[in-house]
């Protein structure tokens, strides 16, 4: 059984910094996509950052030279640093995981696409 849980997230001043964890077990594929998602109230789900096991890495527009994904594979753990937080960044964001097949180059960024997620963990920025 996957699963995911997410840690770090917090209050933080507008121009501040979080760095998110999502700790994974139970995934027993080698190739995966990976990534955080957030959802604000009254907004729909979006994809934040995604992280396939190969391809291209993508972010959403709003978030680009200011948050970053990572991993680390001995831990187990996808990361989201997140610098220069704006008062547009609250929300409650999710780590979420799927199988990536052989034949797609780049992981989706759409919510649907993914398998399996983790609670979410919320994000609050004053200014």
């Amino acid at each position: 059984q996957v699963q995911l849980v997410e840690s770090g997230g917090g209050s933080v001043q507008a121009g501040g910094s979080l760095r998110l964890s999502c700790a994974v077990s139970g995934y027993k594929y080698s190739t995966y996509c990976m990534g955080w998602f957030r959802q604000a109230p009254g907004k729909e789900r979006e994809g934040v950052a995604i992280l396939g096991s190969d391809g291209p890495t993508p972010y959403a527009d709003s978030v680009k030279g200011r948050f970053t994904i990572s991993q680390d594979n001995a831990k187990n753990t996808l990361y989201l640093q997140m610098n220069s937080l704006q008062p547009e960044d609250p929300a409650m964001y999710y780590c979420a995981t799927m199988r990536k097949q052989w034949f797609v180059y780049s992981c989706g960024t759409r919510d649907n696409e993914y398998q399996y997620w983790g609670q979410g963990t919320q994000v609050t920025v004053s200014s």
